[in-house]
């Protein structure tokens, strides 16, 4: 079964507000097996938001609506309701004296326009509200349902678990809807569709969407089937197979990030690592400790922007700064072994780049390519660096860089590189 999410209010179209309460809705209605097909923010103009309540309801078995039951006259999410279904308003004198004794609790006087929230579409339901002043309302329309909540999330939620979940137990079909997450690095998203298409094409369920994020892509699998049991061995059937095909580059099945997935890979293997960061700023040391628990692992950093900084704290020598410049594999080698000298680390990562937008000038006075970053790693087994040229703006490039770090990290302690 299909539900669409709108979400009242022209607070909520402006760039200070996020629509926390869909994704809250979406949750809940994936773990009783409904599927949200679509969602929309609508301003405070009745009409606008009628004629998506009509489009909603003849699409979809269940709408649910956030926002707009407050007692001004910008909330207009009842009225939109009542028009788009033909229907009237009526007057609740039970819930006008609710509200009034409400306010009396609380040592206030109502003020008249409160009684807006008194009004109730015909046939519908009220919803209490012991969290707020505005009641929801629950309206069937020809098989369909449309649940009117209030857009404050702590009392949206309580309302919905307390009062909707009890109602839609008995209108949805029983279904189960599971998810897989595999998170790869190092890898275009053209080149993973590529690979991973013949695979997944075969198959309407689960639907597999592919997404590209900061450094990474992210293959997402979504079973719906009668049981959990169906849809974790469907989730097998299509997910092992691509798994298989991407390899290595797989670095996380259930979600994790790349942090603290090597958080993990250190955690086990009682290693420790430090960092040594230019052109990231400290990115990487900020994305390292912000997996709970990494204080076990992460021996410290340093931040060494400038050329003095890089020769004093990490012990790079001015001749290597001189001869092959500050955005180079021999300085990022250097940076490298020095902040494991200094820290004691098992491994120590360290980034050195030109992530622009002004193109700086090598040793030889040759400009060197915005997006130019050289990324190092030494261990007892030695140090290794690698070249990249990324592109996109100066913070992508920062993005990347980090990821690119930790990613190297990973494949050494896995034994890959």
């Amino acid at each position: 079964m299909n539900a669409e999410i709108i979400a009242a209010g022209s607070e909520m179209l402006t760039p200070a507000r996020i629509d926390t309460n869909s994704l809250y809705l979406t949750a809940e209605l994936n773990n009783i097996g409904v599927e949200v097909v679509a969602k929309s923010v609508i301003g405070d103009d009745r009409d606008r938001l009628a004629a998506a309540i009509r489009r909603a309801l003849s699409d979809s078995p269940i709408l649910i609506l956030s926002g707009g039951l407050g007692p001004t006259e910008d909330d207009v999410t009842r009225e939109a309701v009542a028009q788009a279904l033909n229907r009237k308003l009526t007057y609740s004198g039970e819930i006008a004296k609710a509200l009034e004794r409400r306010f009396a609790r609380a040592g206030r006087k109502m003020a008249g326009i409160n009684m807006r929230q008194a009004f109730v579409i015909e046939g519908a339901a009220v919803l209490p509200n012991d969290r707020g002043t505005a009641p929801g309302q629950w309206v069937e329309e020809s098989g369909a349902v449309a649940m009117l909540l209030p857009g404050p999330p702590h009392e949206l939620q309580a309302m919905f678990e307390r009062e909707c979940l009890p109602r839609l137990a008995g209108m949805v079909p029983r279904m189960a809807i599971r998810t897989l997450s595999l998170r790869v690095a190092g890898m275009a998203e053209s080149d993973v569709d590529q690979i991973v298409a013949p695979i997944y094409k075969k198959y309407e369920n689960p639907a597999t969407t592919i997404l590209a994020a900061a450094g990474e892509i992210q293959v997402h699998l979504r079973a719906r089937c009668a049981s959990v049991a169906e849809a974790d061995a469907l989730l097998a059937e299509v997910g092992g197979p691509i798994e298989l095909a991407l390899g290595d580059r797989v670095y996380s099945r259930n979600g994790e990030p790349l942090e603290a997935v090597v958080g993990g890979l250190l955690r086990r293997s009682g290693a420790t690592v430090s960092v040594a960061e230019s052109c990231t700023g400290g990115l990487l040391g900020e994305r390292i400790t912000s997996v709970a628990g990494s204080s076990g692992y992460f021996a410290g950093g340093f931040i060494t922007y400038s050329d003095a900084m890089k020769v004093e704290m990490l012990g790079v020598s001015l001749d290597t700064l001189e001869r092959f410049g500050a955005v180079s594999g021999e300085t990022a080698e250097a940076m490298a072994v020095g902040a494991r000298r200094r820290t004691g680390s098992t491994y120590a990562l360290s980034v050195t780049g030109a992530a622009g937008p002004e193109a700086p000038s090598g040793p030889a006075g040759n400009p060197i390519p915005v997006g130019t970053v050289y990324i190092g790693l030494a261990g007892a087994a030695g140090a290794r660096v690698l070249r990249r040229v990324l592109f996109g703006d100066r913070q992508r490039i920062r993005v990347f860089a980090a990821q690119m770090a930790l990613d190297l990290l990973r494949r050494r302690m896995l034994g890959l590189v």
